[in-house]
């Protein structure tokens, strides 16, 4: 195996000290850290697809995941899940990886190769939902309370509507997974419909508690809902990591488990915390963002 571009390692090493933050931020009951540099590292790895182009996006996308994928493999050697892609246009790795995974070259063709609107739609996708993951963590550290009640509001009526249309965006891409068997196939379309409806669904139960005027509630439902979308965008990519290299003689395996139980996963995650900030309100008063969610 060759060298690994600086670009690629730089994620790496954003990503180990994200999950440092993490890890310190949970024994020590101060979230806001890692929060925030999480937040950041989403909002640049979604929008370097818009910044660059679809097709850099995808191939730097697909090099994250070809340096695991190819971990133990011989020179030459291969697996069920692994594939070149033509001209290897689909990484940045050069000459010394040209097996990927074949989600990833599929990823690539279907996108470079497609239709414009196909296009269209991840872009209304990432930057839709990537603008309500960073705007939510706001409202969620803002509570609408006195004068900032308005605010709050037209702040919340905002995501919803950009959510809603990343969410449009999402389920119609999903809708022509089909015939894609290095996605899964219908088993693709069927969980990214299950993803949307776990972030779409918790957003919905938080605007009907608002609407209760339960704001107890809303609060619980929309850490959830903020829980999901870090399943979506972090819990997602994290797995194929580890799932990846484990699944490497099963095509599509390691992309379905991540389809289908990265936004379940961050659910669950956010509800733990969150009942972990209740038993600690003094602890989590020192940080805003976790204040704000007990």
């Amino acid at each position: 195996m060759g060298a690994v571009p600086m670009q690629v390692l730089l994620v790496y090493v954003a990503t180990a000290v994200w999950v440092a933050l993490a890890v310190r931020g949970y024994r020590m009951h101060a979230y806001r850290p890692a929060l925030l540099w999480g937040m950041a590292l989403v909002a640049l790895l979604n929008l370097r697809y818009v910044i660059e182009g679809v097709a850099g996006g995808i191939a730097f996308f697909v090099s994250l995941y070809s340096v695991f994928d190819n971990l133990g493999l011989a020179a030459g050697e291969t697996a069920a899940a692994l594939a070149p892609c033509a001209d290897n246009a689909c990484s940045i790795l050069g000459e010394a990886y040209v097996n990927h995974p074949t989600w990833g070259g599929a990823f690539f063709e279907r996108f470079v190769q497609g239709p414009a609107l196909r296009t269209q739609l991840l872009y209304g996708h990432l930057v839709c939902n990537t603008a309500v993951f960073l705007l939510m963590h706001y409202q969620l550290a803002h509570p609408g309370r006195g004068a900032s009640q308005a605010a709050h509001r037209l702040l919340g009526r905002v995501a919803f509507v950009l959510l809603t249309i990343g969410t449009v965006c999402a389920v119609w891409l999903a809708s022509e997974h089909d015939g894609v068997g290095p996605y899964g196939g219908a088993l693709s379309r069927y969980g990214f419909w299950f993803m949307s409806f776990c972030v779409y669904g918790c957003m919905l139960a938080g605007v009907a508690q608002a609407r209760r005027g339960d704001a107890a509630a809303h609060r619980v439902w929309m850490i959830r809902f903020i829980g999901s979308m870090w399943g979506a965008f972090w819990i997602f990519r994290l797995m194929l990591i580890v799932t990846g290299p484990l699944f490497r003689d099963h095509e599509a395996v390691a992309l379905l488990l991540s389809i289908w139980l990265s936004a379940p996963i961050g659910i669950v995650l956010a509800e733990g915390l969150r009942r972990r900030w209740e038993r600690r309100p003094l602890a989590s008063a020192r940080d805003p963002l976790a204040a704000s969610a007990t």
